[in-house]
């Protein structure tokens, strides 16, 4: 007996071949979803403007800022964040999203003299920074859910020493690799340490974890 199929179902019917116009849409479509899905809730590309960060990040480098990983855990000291302007900086007409290295967690106590950064009366050791700071801050204790910032150009930053402190709900997202120039491209992941002293080896901290 011979086989009778339904012309509705013929592979090579009209009906079964889709406009080429409506499949260019719907392809542009999901590509547009994507992408605005991932530059919303995972991550996105920035620029640098300023030298705030010298000598970590230099003026136009481009980065990859991780917006997914600080949904599962906060912030952690020497991360390089990216930030909404605080309260105190949109009264000051800023707009735009700041970046600066994470140095005071909550409740920690900060002070800055003699060229250093103490954090809960401990010496900070910073090999990232451009010079020691030559101004003298605090001491101040950060409050709950927030953070005390500072740009590696210490001396030409314009970070918490000056407006305060940045809000967890304005933080973005954390810096994790710089894409351009091809010749400094790499992971951002030099955290600070605290110096040796008699009593205990000089140790990485390990709790749990565009520019002014």
């Amino acid at each position: 007996m011979t086989r009778v199929q339904n012309s509705a179902t013929e592979p090579n019917s009209p009906q079964n071949i889709e406009n080429p116009w409506v499949e260019a849409v719907k392809t542009i479509g999901l590509s547009v979803v994507l992408a605005f899905g991932i530059r919303a809730f995972v991550a996105e590309a920035r620029y640098i403007p300023s030298g705030s960060m010298e000598p970590t990040l230099l003026i136009n480098d481009r980065l990859i800022v991780d917006k997914l990983s600080y949904k599962f855990q906060s912030p952690q000291r020497g991360d390089i964040v990216v930030f909404d302007p605080t309260e105190a900086l949109q009264k000051q007409n800023f707009h735009d999203a700041f970046i600066k290295r994470v140095i005071g967690l909550p409740g920690d106590k900060v002070e800055v003299k003699g060229g250093r950064v103490y954090i809960n009366d401990k010496p900070l050791r910073e090999k990232y920074i451009a010079d020691e700071p030559n101004y003298q801050y605090g001491p101040v204790n950060v409050p709950e859910s927030q953070y005390l910032v500072l740009g590696d150009n210490r001396n030409n930053s314009y970070d918490s020493h000056y407006w305060g402190f940045v809000p967890r709900d304005k933080v973005i997202g954390r810096a994790v690799v710089r894409f351009w120039p091809p010749n400094r491209l790499g992971e951002l992941s030099q955290q600070p340490v605290y110096p040796a002293t008699q009593e205990e080896p000089a140790k990485q901290e390990l709790q749990p974890a565009e520019a002014k």
